[in-house]
């Protein structure tokens, strides 16, 4: 009796190593016949997901839909940064129209002291995506760390019971990818 189940138990185990070999294969494991990754994935999934999962890496990048036929990993990181560009343009505008429409003082205060942050914030941001474009990394990280840092965060603790405009927040998530995307091609290519 003891040596039928000690079969039965070795043969399941080998069937169980047979599927979970199989499915490996199927998602991209070790196997050879594996279809290979698209930048996009390999950037997005090397991120980790301590902090930037890929999911919030794809959908950050992905508002421009030429993510998906970059080359390489500089050309995202080159996307990456003009997508944050152009994000600190929006909110600053949305920031403009929130401190003409400001209905108290205290509204205005804030918004001008956030519409100052994004004012200095977009020029830096623009260097960081020129830098990038020439493949120069040196800096740009610290530029983007300040971006949702010091600008979104900070204008979000000078908020405090005032509304700011939905804009803010998605400049902080933009920021806070490309900062992970940016540190991370940095690190793969110099």
């Amino acid at each position: 009796m003891a040596v039928g189940t000690s079969s039965s138990m070795l043969g399941g185990a080998l069937l169980l190593l047979l599927v979970l070999s199989s499915a490996i294969d199927v998602h991209g494991g070790s196997s050879s016949s594996a279809a290979p990754r698209s930048p996009l994935d390999e950037l997005c999934i090397g991120l980790g997901g301590w902090y930037v999962t890929p999911d919030m890496c794809v959908s950050a990048l992905c508002i421009d839909p030429s993510c998906r036929s970059a080359r390489g990993l500089p050309e995202l990181a080159v996307l990456a940064t003009k997508l944050t560009v152009a994000n600190a343009t929006v909110a600053k505008t949305s920031i403009e129209s929130a401190l003409a429409h400001a209905k108290n003082v205290k509204a205005r205060k804030v918004m001008r002291s956030c519409l100052q942050l994004y004012v200095g914030a977009v020029p830096r941001l623009q260097w960081a995506a020129r830098s990038v474009a020439a493949g120069r990394y040196s800096g740009v990280p610290d530029v983007l760390e300040a971006a949702y840092r010091d600008v979104s965060q900070g204008c979000s603790s000078l908020a405090g019971e005032v509304a700011l405009p939905k804009e803010n927040n998605e400049f902080f998530m933009m920021a806070f990818v490309v900062h992970a995307v940016v540190d991370r091609v940095q690190r793969i290519i110099g």
